[in-house]
């Protein structure tokens, strides 16, 4: 099963000051809009997206078709793939992609500790 690129999704309480913090630990900012209270930080390999007011809880969120610098991937297992697949192993879903479609979509689980994950899909 291949799930693509990795990131946490931090729901943030003031953007500026843990973007300030994240850069303290050698984040820098690579994406988003602060004006609509998110972005995106990187250090190396390692991405956090931070948002504010978006979700309640943090996320962890892969993204098929993408590699860790977000360039599109010639090879991936496309998000409703893994649907189907993780249905026919019982999983549970919080949402759920649209299997009638192409492109971009995504769906939601929680493991057994109640941690959310996203699967989004961007190409």
């Amino acid at each position: 099963m291949k799930l693509g690129a990795f990131s946490n999704s931090l729901a943030v309480k003031d953007l500026a000051a843990s973007k300030a913090f994240y850069e303290k630990l050698g984040f820098t900012e690579v994406g988003g809009d602060p004006a609509q209270g998110w972005m995106i930080t990187r250090n190396e390999r390692c991405t956090i997206g931070l948002f504010q007011g978006m979700f309640e809880n943090n996320i962890l969120t892969f993204n098929p078709g993408w590699d860790d610098n977000t360039q599109a991937l010639s090879d991936f297992t496309d998000v409703r793939d893994l649907q189907k697949q993780l249905k026919a192993d019982g999983v549970a879903f919080v949402s759920e992609a649209d299997e009638t479609t192409t492109g971009p979509a995504s769906f939601m689980i929680t493991d057994p500790d109640g941690n959310t994950i996203l699967i989004d899909q961007h190409v």
